[in-house]
């Protein structure tokens, strides 16, 4: 294994994390939401009236969080290997993975695993193992196949 040493960043990784874990835990202290990306997303677009204020507000602060960060310092660059057809066929995926799962992969790995929750507890071990297995595959099959 190759470690990159100028991506590796634990320390802003770790600040993150808990800036995650203290916004999740403020909205469900404050508000008694679940902060599952997917289901507030879902609510707002496509259920419940009732929550499209603060649901809005939350994916407003989402996409708006880079923006602000942005003015302050140079976001990570992100580089694209698929085409834009690739994009959609793997957002239609995770759309239809998390309709399935009952849920998203931060919903189940952060929310849910700190509400102890057997069914996120099973969710993320499936999550896991998926991207272990698709790891492997990519890394040591198919790369064999295609060479």
């Amino acid at each position: 294994m190759h470690i990159s040493w100028d991506v590796f960043t634990p320390w802003s990784s770790l600040f993150g994390g808990c800036l995650i874990g203290l916004a999740c835990a403020l909205l469900l202290l404050i508000n008694g939401k679940i902060a599952g990306i997917s289901g507030i997303l879902s609510n707002v677009f496509f259920t419940r009236p009732q929550e499209h204020l603060w649901g809005g507000l939350f994916l407003v602060g989402l996409i708006g969080a880079p923006l602000i960060y942005s003015v302050f310092g140079d976001l990570p660059q992100s580089v694209m290997q698929t085409s834009s057809i690739g994009l959609v066929i793997a957002g239609l995926l995770v759309g239809v993975g998390t309709r399935i799962g009952g849920g998203c992969t931060s919903g189940h790995g952060v929310i849910g695993l700190s509400r102890l929750s057997m069914r996120s507890l099973v969710a993320t071990i499936t999550f896991m193992f998926g991207g272990f297995v698709t790891v492997y595959l990519m890394q040591h099959v198919f790369v064999q196949v295609l060479s």
